[in-house]
């Protein structure tokens, strides 16, 4: 069971139509609703009184008794409960605010509504409730220099629900019968107003709901990742680059260049030289044989035939 309280400090802006018309469109929806009605004025309980059906039961409760009341009706299967509270800072106020699991708080695009927001917003944060803002009785067509300003004035300071509400008389007409807005005129622009509302306010239901699993999610995760990026990635580099690398550089170079350099220098160096020594000597013996001195040829024979066999 979820619990929406309609507060506000400020009279006249618009709680019990607003409660009325959700519980209504809720209820449409298929949500089994109860309308608990804290306003001395008593306001929804004369609505009730106007109401023919029974789908959208209503009854005051004391702020003092508001605890058992919710805890029964949770018993009988309600799935929400509509709370109504007085437009002023009261006990009547404060129990609605302590009971619900969202607050909403309407305002009407005006500087004493939205003055009268800022002090709302206070008393609920200081219970540390859930709250919401929602623009109430705006000009129809909503491009209004005074809404926009009224809109981003509550932004500024929280959230707003969405879409904002406009002044129609089927609201008003709506609540002198004992009716919603989606009874009276199902296919108006009021009603669809109404049920654009009510799923915001079930999202922002949802959403409260899932608040505390959504904490528990990065303490999970994040241990485990942290562990093994560190362990895998550090050994298997240092062992892939050490090894390939000594291999690879010391053995093709060292046998490369010492063995072909040693053949290609000395052998051809040694046959060159053999060859063109025995072709020199022939063009030397015509001059050697007209000499007389025989001495000559004595001394230049053995100084050839030694050069040729140290060559060979």
């Amino acid at each position: 069971m979820r619990t929406i309280a309609f507060v506000t400090q400020k009279g006249g802006a618009g709680k019990s139509t607003l409660a009325s018309s959700i519980a209504v469109a809720a209820s449409c929806a298929g949500e089994r609703v109860f309308i608990i009605d804290l306003d001395p004025l008593q306001s929804l309980v004369k609505w009730s009184k106007a109401r023919e059906a029974t789908d959208v039961p209503v009854e005051h409760v004391p702020p003092a008794k508001l605890g058992k009341a919710l805890a029964a009706l949770e018993k009988k299967g309600v799935t929400l409960v509509v709370i109504d509270a007085p437009g002023a800072d009261s006990e009547y106020s404060e129990a609605a605010i302590r009971a619900a699991d969202l607050c909403i708080i309407p305002a009407r695009p005006n500087v004493f509504d939205l003055w009268a927001c800022e002090l709302t917003r206070a008393s609920i944060k200081d219970k540390k409730k859930e709250y919401a803002f929602l623009l109430n009785q705006c000009p129809p067509a909503q491009q209004n220099a005074r809404v926009d300003q009224g809109a981003q004035a509550l932004q500024a300071i929280g959230a707003l629900l969405s879409p904002l509400v406009s002044a129609r008389v089927d609201y008003q007409e709506a609540a002198r019968l004992g009716l919603g807005v989606c009874e009276l005129n199902p296919e108006g622009v009021a009603s669809q107003e109404m049920r654009e509302l009510w799923q915001s306010v079930k999202r922002r239901l949802k959403k409260g709901v899932a608040a505390p699993a959504a904490k528990a999610e990065p303490k999970v995760e994040a241990k485990p990742v942290a562990k093994a990026e560190t362990k895998v990635e550090a050994k298997p580099a240092a062992k892939a680059e050490a090894k390939p690398a000594a291999k690879v550089e010391a053995k093709p170079e060292t046998k490369a260049e010492t063995k072909p350099a040693a053949k290609v220098e000395t052998k051809p160096a040694a046959k060159v030289a053999g060859k063109i020594a025995p072709k020199q000597e022939p063009a030397r013996k015509p001059a050697a044989a007209a000499a007389p001195a025989p001495a000559a040829e004595k001394a230049a024979k053995p100084q050839a035939k030694p050069a040729v066999k140290k060559a060979a």
